[in-house]
């Protein structure tokens, strides 16, 4: 029989629409991979092993099979967007244990598509920090199990790289999609506002979290999310081949440095492009000096609007304390200045260029363990100082991706992030597939 774990969901929608494998063949394939490495990685907060199973026969059995795009493709979703019949609990023990009655809108169009979830995936308290552990579990990289996997999409990342799916859901506040796809050396988008539906917790972390793939290739992440949007993410035929790239090493936040191993993998893809005819100059965007501080302002305040209705008695105290910090920042947050601001002070750079490569993270990720357990200042100090990079694109609303691209000196992927204006999240990801074209990475963590 022919394992089809590792492959791509491309090629397993090809063969299960062409019927060379059946969706519950591919499935349970999944499950046996997840029953054997999750023990080590802690990707999953519940599996639902049965279920899948059942789903799989469904797929297998409809009419439509062969127009699905993803025909019997396993995928697995960050536990805070609702499946049907099974409890989100948001990483907390403070959420409710109750089956959803309906699946989140992405979920509903990734079965309408022909996927088959598997499982609800690790994440941090109300998906706050960009490291992946609480009371349901540690999520760790699956290529230096001693770190963590990233967060706050911390389980939906190592799901991937460990081969457990080969797709994940996932989404994005402040980096959540794109740190732990970075830490994990996996693809991710995360996509400008208004193209996939958000509809993420209470407000969306006032209008900066999306929706959005993970992925081991381009092409997988630009097929999950076309699915997502509801529409084709493709180059339009008149796009120009040639693209106007900034190449950015500083951090945007104000006394935080950028490690060796990021500012040479950014260097090195800059290079590539210029080998494939683009145009490439070192330039970093005018940054505000208050960025830090309207990004705490965002970060804090979504977690406050999150918390409301919560037993605050059934939280960690980083949650706390971080929801209360937020609290006298929410009425200020809400009308959007800080963000409109930023917009407007970036678009001129982004009509000079229309591509801006910086390194992916600052340095690797911190040490798996428990973070939930440590203090608030030291919770927001290990996340600035490696995550710097990600916060601005939320607060600007645009499209932003994770690239692997080289790898640490522990052997561990690197990665860059590409950030564009609105609406080229297809031109986004056709540089990051000249990217993966021109520098091919390993798509799963040697765990056998």
């Amino acid at each position: 029989m022919t394992n089809w774990v590792g492959r791509t969901a491309v090629e397993i929608a090809a063969a299960v629409q062409e019927k060379r494998v059946t969706p519950r063949e591919v499935v349970a394939g999944h499950l046996a991979r997840i029953q054997q490495l999750d023990g080590r990685i802690g990707a999953f907060r519940a599996v639902r092993a049965e279920r899948a199973l059942a789903e799989a026969d469904e797929v297998g059995a409809r009419d439509d099979l062969a127009e699905l795009p993803l025909a019997g493709v396993p995928v697995a979703v960050k536990d805070n967007l609702a499946v049907r019949g099974e409890s989100t609990r948001i990483g907390s023990a403070a959420t409710p244990d109750v089956p959803a009655e309906q699946d989140h809108v992405t979920v509903a169009r990734l079965r309408s598509a022909g996927a088959v979830v598997v499982g609800l995936t690790n994440v941090p308290e109300l998906c706050v920090f960009g490291t992946t552990e609480g009371v349901h579990g540690t999520a760790r990289n699956p290529w230096d199990t001693t770190r963590t996997a990233g967060g706050s999409s911390g389980g939906s990342a190592a799901a991937v790289a460990a081969g457990m799916v080969p797709i994940a859901l996932g989404n994005d506040g402040m980096g959540s999609l794109r740190i732990p796809a970075a830490n994990c050396g996996v693809v991710t988008i995360k996509p400008g506002r208004g193209v996939v539906p958000a509809g993420i917790s209470d407000g969306d972390w006032f209008g900066m979290s999306e929706n959005g793939p993970l992925a081991t290739t381009v092409e997988d992440a630009r097929l999950m999310l076309s699915v997502l949007a509801g529409t084709d993410v493709v180059v339009r035929q008149d796009a120009p081949a040639t693209r106007r790239v900034a190449v950015s090493l500083r951090s945007p936040i104000a006394g935080v440095t950028v490690g060796k191993p990021y500012t040479t993998a950014a260097r090195e893809a800059a290079g590539l492009l210029i080998k494939g005819g683009h145009q490439v100059r070192r330039a970093d965007p005018p940054y505000p000096a208050t960025l830090s501080f309207a990004s705490l302002a965002h970060w804090t305040a979504g977690t406050c609007v999150d918390a409301q209705g919560l037993d605050v008695r059934l939280l960690a105290r980083r949650t706390r304390v971080h929801a209360a910090v937020g609290r006298r920042f929410v009425r200020t947050v809400r009308t959007g200045t800080a963000r409109e601001e930023l917009r407007r002070r970036l678009e001129p750079f982004f009509a000079e260029y229309d591509v801006l490569l910086t390194p992916a993270l600052a340095r690797r990720s911190p040490k798996a363990g428990p973070w939930h357990e440590r203090g608030w200042l030291r919770n927001v100090a290990a996340n600035t100082t490696y995550s710097p990079m990600t916060p601005p694109w939320n607060l600007t609303g645009w499209p932003a991706m994770a690239v692997p691209f080289g790898t640490l000196p522990s052997g561990a992927p690197c990665a860059v992030q590409l950030v564009g204006r609105p609406g080229s999240e297809a031109e986004l990801l056709e540089l990051a597939g000249q990217l993966e074209s021109a520098r091919p990475w390993r798509r799963t963590a040697p765990l056998e």
